[in-house]
């Protein structure tokens, strides 16, 4: 067997949106200034994604149950909602990152 190759969990791949992801992404709507979704795509390790990213680039990521449950998300939230594929990640997000990159530093 190849050495890296790890076993799966049964129905961690395909499990969606759990009450405990939409809770998490409404509180962190709640929490947060100037919230925006962007709907990640499927692929072989995960199932549709949306990330929300606050005014300041803090972010979080959770599973969802497809693209159209993340439109209707955004809606109930009164959140716009992107397709990450056509816009890409805005730069506070990136800008975000390196600083904690920074922060982690020894």
């Amino acid at each position: 067997m190849w050495p890296f190759r790890r076993k799966r969990r049964s129905g961690d791949a395909d499990r969606g949106a759990g009450s405990g992801d939409l809770a998490h992404l409404e509180e962190f709507v709640r929490t947060r200034v100037g919230v925006e979704a962007y709907v990640e795509p499927q692929t072989t390790v995960t199932e549709h994604t949306v990330i929300l990213i606050a005014s300041d680039g803090e972010w979080t990521r959770r599973r969802v149950d497809g693209p159209s449950a993340a439109y209707r998300l955004g809606k109930r939230l009164g959140i716009p909602v992107y397709d990450v594929a056509r816009v890409g990640y805005p730069q506070r997000k990136r800008d975000y990152d390196a600083r904690q990159r920074i922060r982690r530093r020894p």
